[in-house]
């Protein structure tokens, strides 16, 4: 394969893999994806949090009657 068709092909699968976006929308895409997975995983560590809660007092109760 000539170099400029493997340039060429490299420029195709570069271009395909960042969905026509300029490397620095894609870099805000990425950068925006990453917040939204941080939040998403703060928010079910809050979650777990309170539910430990619930059930920590829900255990003590118990062992409180008994």
């Amino acid at each position: 394969m000539p170099e400029n068709d493997l340039d060429l092909e490299t420029e195709r699968m570069l271009d395909a893999a960042m969905a026509g976006l300029t490397p620095h929308q894609a870099l805000v895409k990425a950068s925006l994806a990453e917040a939204a997975n941080v939040a998403e995983r703060a928010a079910a560590i809050e979650k777990n949090r309170e539910r430990a809660l619930r059930l920590l007092a829900a255990i003590e109760k118990s062992q409180s009657q008994q």
